[in-house]
């Protein structure tokens, strides 16, 4: 459902825009009516109908209020008011209450975690092979046709597989069939839960929900209050923004737009994905191709190195040690601009976690999503169409914005290698989406992956279909290749390994 205009992407959109708009123009003595107003102005009798009641409507809406405040859900078990714990909440600097990713009790629909379910297509044909190929005998015929016992079937699948009219259906969890990493589990109401131990905050799971059960946090609030307090904040954006705000908006029409919403200046995060790539070159020559290193795992998706920290321990020295081109870009700000505020712009989730970890300084004072800064745009009603800056984006290369696609990263590295250091062999290997990158850290692990500069990307697609992008992966693809292509530069100047970014 990545990129498609549904319900649940709307009603998400309207409380971004309701809760950036308040950040821009409450006051202390209004905010708290201000935000008990929303759900009311979202949802009542004169607006489109999602659940079977506004008042079901109306509790989920000031759920997601809280999460896109940056606090946590109410415990169902006693009363807090919608607003309890707004003090720490209300400040024009970085807040995060973890978890990141929450599942909403009442949105929640208690899908089945898996089941067979014989479908009215069934025609009860006398071969009825369903029935014959049950290793338990779970099958029967009733009444003409196929029926299962869910308490002797063992979820092995030949029934579908045999029935020549597709009639038994898989049922499964949308969000547990998304999780490559088995987080998602059941409360004891049968409803979707997260086990925060094996989260790795990839946001799968949220865009998979079709009943919009799952949100992450938001710092939309708190930036909205920083910009509207001016000073100096500066906005970085990952190369995966193009496309993401309509067809015919350019690179000219997002920098003007980002100014008129309150930055002082716009980076590309593909200069640090630049950076990045020279430093990773020099990596892997230097450590794999003369064997103090068996391979060299990328480090610039966060979900993929907390997947490794998590299930695979023993592979983190393996793990670059090169910035990420979020922090590396953030620290380039920060040395021209040391007092600033900076705030990436991103399709990714899991960013939000990378921003706030103590082990590296990220340097990075805020992230949001892309479709978190539509709703800030919303807010303000800024139309991206009737805004054009003098000039464009012009700090980064080809190479760096290859990031924003699956294999691109390795892609960029291999090219620098190639470049200079044109007699060594390049082996590449990538994974995307976390069930394979699994399986590629135990092949790794194995001692099937030596030699190799391994990435991986928590997202099937890579960067551009993240759980916070606005588009279809496809037209993402397509966007980002013909900027990549267009990029005045193919490859980063030497020059930039030169750069300290302490």
């Amino acid at each position: 459902m990545r990129g498609l205009k549904t319900p649940v992407r709307y009603i998400r959109r309207k409380v971004f825009e309701e809760v950036a708009r308040v950040g821009f123009t409450s006051t202390p003595e209004t905010l708290i009516e201000d935000i008990e107003e929303i759900p009311y102005r979202l949802v009542n009798e004169d607006t489109e109908k999602f659940r079977e009641s506004v008042y079901r409507s109306r509790a989920i809406v000031r759920e997601r209020l809280r999460l896109a405040m940056g606090m946590s859900l109410r415990p169902e078990d006693k009363p807090v008011h919608l607003t309890a714990g707004i003090e720490e909440s209300n400040i024009s600097a970085k807040y995060y209450e973890p978890p990141l990713m929450q599942v909403i009790p009442s949105a929640c629909a208690s899908c089945e975690e898996k089941e067979y379910e014989v479908s009215n297509m069934c025609k009860g044909c006398l071969a009825h092979p369903c029935k014959e190929v049950c290793p338990v005998g779970a099958i029967s015929m009733k009444n003409g046709h196929s029926f299962i016992d869910q308490s002797k079937c063992i979820k092995c699948g030949k029934c579908k597989a045999n029935c020549p009219y597709d009639a038994i259906a898989k049922k499964e969890r949308p969000c547990q069939k998304s999780c490559g990493v088995n987080a998602i589990v059941s409360d004891k109401y049968g409803r979707a839960k997260i086990d925060n131990d094996k989260c790795v905050s990839c946001g799968m799971c949220m865009v998979s929900c079709p009943f919009g059960a799952i949100s992450d946090k938001s710092q939309i609030f708190q930036l909205a209050r920083a910009l509207r307090e001016g000073g100096e904040i500066i906005a970085e954006i990952a190369p995966a923004f193009v496309g993401q705000f309509g067809p015919n908006i350019t690179p000219r029409n997002i920098k003007a737009a980002l100014h008129e919403l309150g930055f002082k200046e716009v980076y590309e995060v593909a200069l640090g994905a630049d950076i990045g790539a020279i430093s990773e070159a020099h990596h892997y020559v230097e450590k794999v191709v003369t064997g103090e290193l068996p391979f060299l795992l990328t480090s610039c998706c966060p979900s993929w190195s907390v997947l490794t920290k998590k299930y695979f321990p023993d592979l983190v020295d393996q793990v670059s040690q090169e910035l990420t081109p979020m922090v590396a870009t953030a620290r380039t700000i920060k040395q021209e601009h040391p007092n600033a505020k900076v705030v990436f712009i991103g399709p990714c989730a899991s960013k939000k976690l990378e921003a706030s970890r103590r082990t590296v300084r990220s340097d990075v004072d805020f992230v949001i999503t892309f479709e978190e800064l539509q709703g800030m745009f919303d807010a303000k009603e800024i139309n991206l169409e009737k805004y054009e800056a003098e000039s464009s984006f012009h700090d980064a290369t080809g190479a760096g914005r290859g990031y924003a696609a699956a294999g691109g990263v390795a892609a960029a590295i291999e090219k620098c290698i190639n470049e200079y250091y044109p007699d060594v062999e390049v082996n590449i290997e990538h994974a995307e989406g976390l069930a394979e990158c699994k399986k590629m850290l135990v092949l790794a692990k194995a001692g099937k992956m030596n030699g190799c500069l391994i990435e991986g990307m928590g997202c099937p697609g890579g960067c551009i279909a993240g759980a916070g992008t606005n588009i279809e992966i496809p037209k993402a693809k397509k966007a980002l290749g013909d900027f990549v292509a267009k990029s005045s530069k193919n490859l980063p100047a030497k020059e930039l390994e030169e750069i300290e970014l302490k």
